[in-house]
């Protein structure tokens, strides 16, 4: 009797681990497909002209190359440019101010006739801007919000807001109690207005900020300021990331410390990290800016622009709220 009960016993758990290999095999093929399957395509492109007797040529200056987030915005504007028949120049920005200085200057000389900038810093940007409009160069700043007259079209995401929503979901799940450690980007316009969103909503909701360390926008940077920031708070409850560069290190440091069992994390802009530790649950929530329709729209306004037709003072972009629960849904943001 005791081998038949061992036996069923045996079969039941062949029956169960056999049933669960195979729905992890669906699981992986469903996300594989997820993954490949791309964002969806532009809504419009915009007809070109000819300019000069030659095809418009659009320069992109995003704030650099190393971040997926700025690649998928130029993989955008490449799209758009390739659909349209226009010329499409990128040159890095190198998280440098003096830099995408210099580059909008090159292009003006070099007789671009629009230039698409995401700016490091939106104050430090302004001369190169206004000296392009004289020159009757058109500029449009996506990403981060140059607010200046000479900007012909600006396209982006509330970032005050998104932060802001991410630290209401945040009080909602905690009850509004527990202390907070940030790594940001204190170099980014961006990320310090995503910072002031957030710090506000949770302030408001009863939590506390504890500690706020500076990544600088740079992988690397963000995981030593991470490490540090998580060695001298072992007790933190809960952790925020402003942008790509500072959840992966984020990340990188929660898992190489082990405080994935007792630390919650909410960031911005989806990474393979990212989407690991949503798929394990101690990432709760993340900010997806549409990157891709970034660049459609960007690129966009620039040939609408270069072709000497209107196009729209500002292009406001929805953002998305990825969670444990529907993480697969926005998994072709991975695809490089």
């Amino acid at each position: 009797m005791r081998r038949r009960v061992t036996a069923a016993a045996a079969a039941v758990l062949l029956l169960t681990t056999v049933g669960c290999d195979v729905q992890a095999r669906r699981d992986i093929a469903a996300e594989k497909k997820a993954t490949e399957q791309g964002p969806p395509p532009p809504a419009r492109v915009a007809q070109a002209c000819k300019v000069q007797g030659r095809t418009p040529k659009i320069g992109i200056v995003p704030i650099n190359l190393q971040a997926l987030f700025f690649n998928q915005i130029n993989a955008g504007a490449q799209t758009v440019a390739r659909k349209a028949g226009a010329q499409a120049q990128i040159v890095d920005g190198d998280d440098d101010s003096t830099t995408q200085a210099n580059a909008l200057d090159n292009m003006v000389a070099g007789d671009y006739d629009a230039i698409i900038v995401d700016a490091v810093d939106t104050e430090g940007i302004k001369p190169a801007v206004r000296r392009a409009q004289a020159a009757g160069v058109p500029v449009v700043a996506v990403d981060a919000t140059v607010d200046d007259p000479a900007v012909a079209t600006q396209v982006g995401t509330a970032n005050a807001e998104g932060g802001k929503q991410l630290g209401q979901a945040l009080v909602k799940s905690s009850g509004g109690k527990g202390e907070i450690g940030v790594v940001g980007a204190l170099n980014s316009t961006v990320q310090n207005e995503r910072q002031k969103g957030f710090t506000d909503a949770v302030t408001a909701g009863g939590m506390k900020i504890k500690t706020v360390v500076d990544g600088r926008n740079i992988q690397e940077n963000a995981q030593t300021a991470a490490e540090n920031l998580l060695t001298g708070n072992p007790g933190l409850p809960y952790a925020y990331a402003t942008g790509e560069p500072a959840l992966i290190g984020l990340s990188a440091a929660v898992v190489g410390q082990q405080r994935t069992e007792d630390l919650k994390v909410v960031g911005w802009d989806l990474s393979k990290q990212a989407a690991d530790g949503l798929r394990d649950g101690w990432i709760t929530g993340v900010v997806q800016q549409d990157t891709f329709r970034f660049g459609y729209e960007a690129m966009n306004a620039a040939i609408d622009l270069a072709c000497k037709r209107t196009a729209p003072k500002d292009v406001p972009v929805p953002t998305q709220i990825v969670t444990p629960a529907n993480v697969k849904d926005y998994l072709y943001y991975l695809e490089k």
